[in-house]
């Protein structure tokens, strides 16, 4: 009956986050140089205006970098996985580090975690339909006609989740337009790649497509490779943070370490709850012929009520169901299933920038 729950979970997320953004986002700024090769005092002044500038771009000229990588270390740390899209975006002249949630990137099925050896990475882009316009008419999309009322919004069970816990539900028809783009190799016609003699070679080459998902219509496509690369290397947009790698693409989180674990407690907890409750308001048994005043109105602490048994003893007409209290054992259990939790989940948040001196020396 008790809705309870167990915060252990919540908790572990919690805490790697704020120690994750401690040190990632330090006051003078995030950005850090190394010099490479010999130091001279040329190289010293060029570092220290590049980390000047880069901090400054990200902590005052990039308003969503600082709140975004504060979010994304929460998904990182439920979820295990989290992207980052990095690149210029012409619309607002600068440079933009964009959150990218794990249920809106997909890979191939043989898919790595380093994105870089993925031969098709799909983003999965929402945009209000005023927005789009405005980058038709800067030339980076298409006009597709084919846009305009697609029908009531459907959620998946991801989103729908999601908005269950942030209290949020659609109002109506959405105004967004859903792009599917994907950096892909491709060997498109009149553009292939050639040897030196002129003669196209078949290997294809990488590009960005943007398909618009409701119509099936290409809206875009561009090059993918920097313009004076002879080796056409693909420009790599999406970073992947990981945060404990596990058999598959996809890192895993603390709801995959201990979530059977918070399950379990949450299990407990609820069940010591409802110990309680029943010990505190018993219920049970009572003769059919006994009568007691006002007996649908329950009897309020300190209260006296008369009874009518017959001349019998009241322990005869009256028989209490045998609750009991709440267990020491299960509340003892539920303690050996939290620390177990704890300890694996601080396993991930070992603090080396803190110099344990019990720390081994290979572990540190």
């Amino acid at each position: 009956a008790s809705g309870a729950v167990h915060p252990m979970l919540s908790e572990a997320v919690i805490q790697f986050q704020a120690q994750a953004f401690k040190e990632i986002m330090p006051a003078g700024g995030p950005v850090r140089t190394a010099i490479m090769g010999k130091e001279t005092v040329d190289k010293s002044q060029q570092a220290a205006r590049v980390q000047d500038f880069m901090n400054y771009q990200i902590t005052s000229v990039m308003k969503e970098y600082t709140p975004e990588v504060d979010q994304a270390l929460y998904y990182l740390g439920y979820g295990g996985s989290v992207f980052k899209k990095v690149y210029y975006d012409a619309q607002i002249g600068r440079m933009v580090s964009k959150l990218v949630l794990p249920d809106a990137l997909f890979i191939p099925y043989n898919g790595s975690s380093v994105l870089s050896q993925c031969p098709r990475i799909t983003h999965r882009i929402s945009m209000y339909e005023n927005e789009y316009r405005k980058r038709v008419v800067a030339g980076e999309y298409l006009d597709d006609s084919i846009f305009g009322d697609d029908g009531p919004l459907i959620l998946d069970d991801i989103q729908s989740s999601i908005d269950k816990v942030v209290g949020m539900s659609p109002s109506g028809d959405t105004e967004d337009i859903y792009l599917l783009e994907m950096h892909v190799y491709l060997d498109v016609p009149g553009l292939e790649d050639e040897d030196e003699d002129g003669e196209p070679t078949g290997i294809k080459l990488p590009y960005i497509a943007t398909v618009n998902e409701s119509s099936g219509t290409l809206v875009g496509l561009r090059r993918n490779w920097a313009e004076d690369d002879d080796l056409k290397n693909r420009i790599e947009y999406f970073i992947h943070y990981v945060l404990v790698e596990g058999p598959g693409a996809y890192g895993l989180g603390f709801v995959h370490l201990i979530g059977g674990l918070s399950k379990a407690a949450t299990a407990s907890l609820r069940q010591l709850s409802d110990a309680g409750t029943l010990a505190n308001l018993p219920a049970g048994f009572k003769a059919k012929g006994a009568r007691i005043a006002d007996d649908d109105r329950p009897i309020q602490p300190g209260e006296w009520r008369d009874i009518d048994v017959g001349g019998a003893e009241i322990s005869g007409s009256l028989l209490p169901l045998p609750y009991k209290e709440p267990s020491q054992t299960l509340y003892a259990m539920m303690g050996f299933m939290v620390d177990a939790g704890r300890r694996l989940a601080g396993i991930t948040d070992m603090q080396v920038g803190d110099g344990n001196q019990q720390a081994a020396v290979g572990t540190t």
